[in-house]
């Protein structure tokens, strides 16, 4: 019953901006952190970005400097604001939830990925 749907994917020019947005939505009980991931065909995911329920936030080095992680707490949702995007960011980024459902355990859900594609 907990559901996060990311949008803001698409295709820009090497130096322009994205802002990836994830909604979760459900019978949530509390968060402990979210974070964004990317997977490109035969590789594995590769963390992004994280953000912690006390705002702590962590980033590839390759994004470092470029991408910031931010979040609504009202509206349960997760930021990447990207910008002087690469080629090398091409790739289907993910949502990751560590939470807490009511009446049940912590646990970590996943999005169905939005593409960005980045053209040089």
């Amino acid at each position: 019953q907990v559901q996060l749907v990311e949008s803001g994917g698409g295709l820009v020019q090497a130096g322009g901006s994205l802002r990836l947005s994830c909604a979760a939505s459900g019978s949530i009980f509390s968060f402990n952190a979210m974070g964004w991931y990317r997977q490109v065909p035969g590789k594995q995911r590769e963390l992004v970005a994280t953000i912690t329920s006390g705002g702590m936030t962590t980033y590839a080095d390759s994004v470092k400097g470029r991408f910031t992680i931010s979040r609504d707490n009202a509206k349960n949702t997760v930021y990447l604001q990207m910008t002087s995007l690469k080629p090398e960011d091409t790739a289907v980024y993910y949502c990751n939830a560590d939470l807490t459902r009511i009446f049940s355990r912590r646990g970590d859900y996943w999005g169905q990925g939005t593409q960005v594609t980045v053209s040089s």
